[in-house]
């Protein structure tokens, strides 16, 4: 019997039940030789009992391969018959098997799951091609193949030969399925296609494909071999470079660009910069090191590599630590304290970079500096401190552009390369002293940094690339908020901070100042001790101010001077007291009193803002014969001195029919003087205190010394509300005091003053000039009637 005639048989035996043997590495083609490795109890039994009779079974694929113990739902539907030809068992218990494809078969049902896959099979038959189109299709495959295997390593020589003879469009294209780069999924595809036409246009297609992968593979490589020579050649010359710098001296600067490679390639930051680096390293790799240009470029590089492109502090919102903090370094300051901490929890809050900017604005000394500080150490970020005090150049701000000679960046980008961080707490002091001239405006620079909306892509000139000062924190601290230009004030949230009266100096000083100037004068608490009593002579006699800066400077010259004691061996302890602080100070500098020591005619007690805090200004008037002019004196302002002339007119116009004298106005010039003519004044709100002086000068009756008074008055005798009230009534109190006459619209600035600054002093509210200047004259009754509803007696308990 012939071989042909033995597969026939086998073929007749095919259709019915058959065990089945999943695969999931595979597809197996007609016939195909194919080798199975089976390491499963079932699969094992499954095959002994195929070897016991026809030896055929049914090979199916996988439809996801790593399913360990695939069932009938696991697996493809079409599969190939095979015959076991050949079974090997090794001493482990598996085995191999060498199996032949017969034809193709489709599952119709499974019979069985347990100990193994069994099914119901069909054979599928072939459907032939037209002959003319096949030959033109094996052509075509054959061609193609023929050109894959000449482009690539992948297939043995022997395979193009039996292409080549193959004379069957089935069993080519089934020969090419199971022996070219295909996936599993595109191999079961082409098993499942019936038409021989299809499955050779099938084949062809993925050929196709294959050959333009190579032809892209091939060109590929051809522009890395281009590549890789040109970067050999340029190595080569760079070796030449280096031999010629080595002859010339300049060995070490090839080291020096080499570590500029390093850190440009290892620098956290933007592409955009890291390009501009590359770029500038490339300038500098073409020049010589005795060259200016040379120096340029490397200083600009050592600023791209030093900034904090994309390094930032890991901040810690703990709004109880804040607290703790703010506490502990500041005392008072309640309200400024709490606004802080309001701002601290709405950026915690809104997860965000962008938010307000803090404006503190305050007297000299009072803790503005430090607040910033103490911000700094609640949110664990870097400090930076500048001061902006007296710069007119917008290059301070902006920077100078690489072209001028010993260009720089400005100081916002150099404060940001001191802090290391990208976003550390940013202190602008002394906003307010900004000034312009020819070479800019350095606050319209600032409106760009301190604007959250458009500082995420700040532009410094020297740098000429974006730096993102979003994360930022900027505080900027002033003296008084009249000076800073209004654009830059719209952008930031300002924060008063008032000066301190007496008690809370005394309480600062005992609490803050006076430990720190111990230490650093290498004093024990043994050694030194100051009463209070002495600090209250050093606040009242010996500095006079707002803040405690000219305090602390007090307590650290008796402090030096134990010291020196202390070297010269008088080991104390020593007690500085009210009586013996003017041995280590002098004389004072100050009288105990600053308010009037009585009444006076023509002198009444004013109150105003200033760059140290509030002040007593003592409103002074004259009249001597002449004809009627009004003169002023004091380094008077324009606002204040038109306030002087309205007092005038107002008074004037009310009090000439109880004048003592008639015609006064006439025959009299009018001198109008403010004490500490160096010191300049202005603004309005001493308009009421200039009418009570020139009252008390018409009327000849005294001005009472303990009186205080503040408001801006109109020339139908209204007065008008005035700003920094705290700081004025602050100031008053500090001077003695005892009662103060306030616009009635100021009423509500009152309930913003702490209780322990007005206890023991008396406001009174006016609407009318007259009212106020019925309250300040000796003698006078006062407001009548309704009006007397209008007084407030504060005892401030």
């Amino acid at each position: 019997m012939s071989k042909s005639d033995e597969l026939d048989i086998l073929l007749g035996e095919i259709a019915g039940e058959l065990p089945v043997i999943p695969i999931n590495d595979g597809v197996v083609f007609p016939f195909m030789l194919i080798p199975l490795m089976l390491t499963d109890e079932n699969l094992i039994r499954l095959v002994d009992e195929a070897l016991a009779g026809n030896k055929i079974i049914g090979v199916f694929t996988q439809k996801d391969r790593d399913v360990p113990n695939p069932g009938p739902d696991d697996i493809y539907q079409v599969g190939c018959a095979m015959l076991i030809q050949k079974m090997t068992r090794f001493p482990d218990g598996h085995i191999r098997i060498i199996g032949q494809g017969l034809i193709r078969i489709k599952i119709d049902q499974f019979t069985d799951d347990l100990p193994f896959i069994r099914a119901q099979v069909t054979v599928l038959e072939e459907r032939e091609a037209v002959v003319e189109k096949a030959k033109a299709l094996m052509r075509n495959v054959t061609n193609a193949f023929i050109k894959v295997v000449e482009k690539t390593e992948s297939y043995p020589d022997e395979l193009k030969g039996i292409v080549m003879n193959v004379k069957s469009p089935g069993r080519l294209a089934d020969l090419l399925a199971a022996n070219l780069d295909m996936e599993i999924s595109e191999r079961q595809k082409v098993l499942e296609l019936l038409d021989t036409t299809e499955r050779l246009s099938c084949i062809y297609e993925h050929m196709n494909k294959e050959l333009e992968i190579l032809r892209l593979g091939e060109k590929i490589k051809k522009d890395v071999r281009t590549e890789m020579d040109r970067e050999q050649r340029e190595y080569y010359l760079r070796q030449q470079i280096k031999a010629i710098r080595r002859e010339l001296g300049e060995e070490d600067l090839s080291v020096e660009l080499d570590d500029l490679m390093e850190r440009i390639i290892e620098a956290l930051m933007p592409g955009s910069v890291r390009e501009a680096a590359f770029k500038e390293l490339k300038r500098l790799q073409r020049m010589t090191a005795g060259s200016a240009e040379y120096v340029v470029a490397r200083t600009y590089l050592d600023w791209l590599l030093d900034l904090p492109w994309e390094i930032s502090t890991e901040e810690t919102l703990d709004i109880a630590k804040a607290r703790r903090i703010l506490n502990r370094d500041h005392y008072d300051l309640d309200q400024v304290k709490e606004r802080i901490l309001e701002f601290l929890s709405v950026k915690k809050l809104r997860k965000g970079n962008k938010g307000t900017i803090l404006c503190f604005v305050g007297p000299p000394g009072v803790g503005k500096t430090s607040l910033g500080r103490s911000i700094a150490s609640a949110l664990g970020r870097r400090f930076v401190r500048n001061s902006l005090g007296g710069i007119r150049d917008e290059a301070e701000i902006r920077g100078h552009r690489r072209t001028y000679i010993g260009a720089l960046p400005g100081r916002i980008i150099q404060g940001i390369r001191t802090a290391g961080s990208n976003n550390p707490v940013f202190m602008l002091d002394e906003i307010d002293k900004v000034g312009s001239d020819f070479r800019g405006d350095p606050a319209a620079a600032l409106l760009e940094v301190l604007d959250p909306e458009h500082n995420s892509t700040f532009a410094d000139h020297y740098i000429n690339l974006p730096f993102d000062l979003s994360n930022v924190f900027f505080i900027t601290t002033a003296n008084v908020r009249d000076t800073i230009p209004s654009p830059l004030l719209d952008r930031m949230e300002v924060l008063d901070l008032p000066g301190y009266i007496g008690e809370e100096k005394v309480r600062i000083a005992r609490r803050y100042l006076v430990p720190r100037q111990l230490e650093e004068n290498g004093i024990s608490t043994k050694r030194l001790r100051i009463t209070d009593e002495a600090i209250r002579v050093l606040i009242e006699r010996y500095t006079r101010e707002a803040g405690v800066r000219n305090l602390e400077r007090a307590i650290a010259s008796i402090a030096r001077k134990v010291a020196m004691k202390l070297v010269e061996g008088k080991r104390g302890p020593y007690t500085i007291s009210a009586r013996n602080i003017k041995s280590y100070l002098g004389p004072e500098d100050y009288p105990s009193e600053e308010m009037l020591s009585s009444p006076e005619i023509g002198v009444a007690t004013g109150m105003a803002k200033s760059a140290s805090g509030g002040v007593i200004l003592f409103i002074e008037a004259l009249k001597m014969r002449g004809r009627g002019t009004l003169r002023l004196t004091g380094h008077l302002g324009d606002v204040m001195k038109e306030s002087a002339e309205a007092a005038l007119s107002l008074v004037k116009s009310r009090f000439s029919d109880t004048l003592v004298e008639e015609n006064i106005f006439d025959r009299y010039d009018i001198h109008l003087h403010i004490p500490a003519g160096a010191v300049p004044k202005d603004g309005p709100s001493a308009g009421i205190a200039i009418a009570a002086a020139l009252a008390s000068l018409m009327l000849e009756r005294p001005v009472r010394n303990d009186v205080a008074m503040t408001g801006e008055i109109t020339l139908t005798g209204k007065v008008l509300p005035v700003g920094a009230l705290k700081d004025k009534v602050i100031a008053a109190r500090r001077a003695g005091i005892r009662e103060i006459i306030l616009p009635q619209l100021n009423r509500k600035d009152l309930e913003e003053i702490p209780v322990h600054i007005k206890k023991g002093i008396e406001f009174r509210f006016i609407e009318r000039v007259g009212d106020g200047i019925a309250i300040a004259l000796v003698g006078g009754k006062g407001p009548k009637g309704k009006a007397k509803k209008r007084i407030l007696k504060y005892a401030g308990v």
